[in-house]
């Protein structure tokens, strides 16, 4: 991380990273560079070092120089989702007979890619509940673990795993802990102060935060492992292009901003939610009622995120029909963009885990509170409610 803004606010650090204007004509934005090659100087005179963009892009450079201020990483390394990013950190240092210690509640994507297409590379997959730091320490001295992977908060149940603890746990028996941070985003949550080895975003959620662009990024401080994540990008080339690059720096700079109010809206609407007999339970990690309330506090600074889960009393049927009846709430997968959306994971984002350890329940309804006006979602969603019964 540059030293130059390595002591700033975060806004501050989002808004100037890596984001120079440019030396040629002054402009504050620095521009898109759309260009697939660069011209040498001869044979090897690279500017800049610059030669094809899945090696190298000036764009992708400056997100990733504004992306590692931001989150306090000595490297950033971009890619073109966040599963892309997953795939090239975990084949960056498995190797076949290694095992992953996996938390039982991630997301579905995340799951499929360990369980189908690793395991059958004879990568083993162990699901734990990762909240209880002490089961976690008993499975680490049953057998080595390559990784322990973590969500905090998790998705669609967002619970709460005290990284610290787990980190010290993992490395005494030597092995790595990686945390997708992607519902808490750096404004949140900063895992590697807290021990972990890396941490993985998918951008396309509260960093890009509009809903138009896909990408995914690896954080860490280690240099060699982050030798090992760029050579296999540049190998297997899951680059992001320099214009998700460029939405991903837009999005960035205001993430401080978006996030406080996706906070307090979702905050409001979680006590909101309490209040109605149509909600079975309330999963949010704002909420003293949320079991990992106390640690959330703890390892979240300034807010607990923008997603709510809840259960409905009335099953299956009332959930879905709860979904298909908002108006400002759009019926859509993903999160973390200005607009707020609801979904029913069980039958969507979560649907590739049936029947396995990390089935959601199926009266379970995910809501990405946006940044709307805080009394409208409220409205929104007790009409929404009020249909159930009519």
């Amino acid at each position: 991380m540059s030293n130059t803004y390595a002591e700033k606010n975060i806004a501050t650090r989002a808004i100037h990273a890596g984001q120079e204007p440019d030396p040629t004509t002054g402009a504050v934005v620095p521009p898109i560079y759309m260009s697939s090659t660069f011209k040498q100087d001869g044979v090897g005179g690279l500017r800049g070092g610059y030669e094809y963009s899945r090696s190298t892009n000036p764009t992708r450079d400056a997100f990733d120089q504004q992306l590692a201020a931001v989150e306090g990483a000595k490297y950033s390394i971009s890619f073109s989702s966040g599963l892309a990013a997953i795939d090239v950190l975990l084949r960056s240092f498995l190797k076949p007979g290694d095992s992953i210690l996996l938390g039982n509640d991630v997301y579905g994507g995340t799951y499929r890619l360990l369980s189908k297409v690793f395991g059958p590379w004879r990568i083993g997959l162990d699901v734990l509940d990762v909240t209880d730091t002490a089961a976690v320490e008993k499975q680490l001295q049953t057998k080595h673990y390559a990784v322990v992977w973590l969500e905090t908060p998790s998705n669609p149940l967002l619970r709460i795993t005290d990284i610290q603890a787990v980190a010290q746990a993992s490395h005494q028996q030597g092995t790595k802990v990686v945390v997708d941070n992607t519902f808490a985003s750096p404004a949140l949550q900063h895992p590697l102060e807290d021990g972990a080895d890396v941490v993985i975003y998918s951008t396309t959620k509260y960093i890009g935060g509009h809903s138009d662009v896909v990408g995914g990024a690896v954080l860490l401080d280690d240099d060699e492992l982050h030798e090992q994540v760029a050579f296999l990008q540049n190998a297997a080339g899951a680059v992001p292009s320099p214009f998700d690059s460029w939405l991903a720096i837009r999005g960035l700079k205001t993430l401080e901003l978006r996030v406080k109010r996706h906070s307090a809206n979702a905050l409001a609407l979680a006590k909101h939610l309490e209040q109605r007999p149509e909600i079975e339970r309330v999963w949010y990690p704002g909420l003293e009622s949320h079991p990992g309330h106390e640690i959330a506090a703890r390892q979240m600074h300034g807010g607990f995120g923008g997603v709510v889960s809840v259960q409905l009393a009335g099953g299956m049927d009332a959930a879905k029909r709860f979904v298909a009846s908002t108006q400002i709430f759009t019926l859509a997968e993903s999160l973390g963009g200005v607009e707020s959306l609801i979904e029913h994971p069980a039958a969507m984002t979560h649907a590739s885990v049936s029947g396995t350890a990390l089935q959601v329940p199926d009266n379970l309804v995910r809501l990405s509170v946006g940044v709307e006006g805080e009394q409208d979602l409220i409205a929104d969603i007790d009409q929404a409610l009020d249909n159930l019964s009519n």
